[in-house]
């Protein structure tokens, strides 16, 4: 059977408005406003999961989404760097960034390294073929997923070089959707939950 995964970024909220190693950040009352005006464009799934963030726990409520919490789906891990933002690490400790941005088997902050993030992302993609989270067996999964989440996602599923993470953006209230087959994906790339408007 064909697996079909979309995955919906988190909304806005301040830590991602401020470039902040984010952690476990709620949304705020404008993320939560924005992922309800969005909810009438979710497609339908078999079943529909959540990372376990706040964050991704919040917007699937907004969204309307009856869903299940999925460990894997959990933000990256960064070690000392959470709650900080990206500038403030860069002025402490530029050798470690450099060394994080260009090696992704690197983890100065002593958390996940990029290797690892993908790796993550690419078991719960895999186990999905396996039965692992199809639902009702019409193949569908939906899933709220930190973007970077689904950037990892993404380089596992298109055998993409690591490097190609840094690459990838992933914006609030994306969809992205993976379809596949014992291995094999296919990527419709991402487009905004928003009414289409007419010509």
């Amino acid at each position: 059977m064909t697996v079909r995964v979309m995955l919906i970024s988190p909304a806005m909220n301040a830590a991602m408005r401020e470039a902040r190693f984010a952690g476990d950040s709620a949304l705020d009352a404008s993320g939560v406003r924005t992922a309800r005006l969005a909810a009438p464009q979710v497609p339908a799934a078999g079943r529909a999961v959540h990372g376990p963030s706040e964050r991704c726990a919040l917007t699937a409520e907004a969204l309307g989404l009856r869903s299940d919490g999925e460990p894997a789906l959990a933000e990256w891990a960064l070690g000392r760097w959470t709650g900080a933002r990206l500038d403030e690490v860069s002025t402490r400790e530029p050798e470690a960034v450099a060394a994080w941005l260009a090696d992704p088997a690197a983890a100065p902050h002593g958390g996940e390294s990029l290797l690892g993030l993908c790796a993550r992302a690419g078991a719960w993609l895999d186990s999905l073929h396996d039965g692992g989270g199809s639902g009702d067996g019409d193949g569908r999964v939906l899933a709220v997923a930190e973007p970077s989440l689904v950037r990892a996602a993404l380089v596992h599923a298109l055998a993409l070089p690591p490097q190609a993470f840094w690459r990838l953006d992933v914006a609030p209230l994306a969809l992205t959707e993976l379809s596949g087959r014992s291995g094999r994906w296919n990527l419709r790339c991402g487009r905004p939950l928003a009414p289409e408007r007419a010509g």
